[in-house]
């Protein structure tokens, strides 16, 4: 949650129901969520706004969770599956 309560945020909501924020990391990574709904006389952009907070974050732990992997694999600390069946 610190992490995309730093970033900074543009929005843009296309045909008045596809919400698509980008969040620009302290780093300078940028990352896209989405909040959609089916009908426009539906769209509550507050709660596309939460969706789509949702999306970056679930794609957030993917890549922590890849980096942590990375780098206890970089210590000789994991083998990955990947370092195990690779072709010599």
């Amino acid at each position: 949650n610190a992490l995309l309560d730093a970033a900074d945020i543009q929005e843009h909501i296309f045909w008045g129901k596809d919400l698509v924020v980008s969040y620009r990391l302290p780093t300078g990574f940028t990352v896209l969520g989405r909040g959609v709904c089916v009908d426009p006389e539906n769209f509550d952009i507050e709660v596309g706004r939460q969706v789509a907070r949702e999306n970056v974050a679930n794609e957030l732990w993917q890549l922590e969770g890849y980096l942590l992997q990375h780098s206890l694999f970089g210590r000789g600390n994991a083998e990955s599956d990947f370092a195990k069946n690779r072709p010599i």
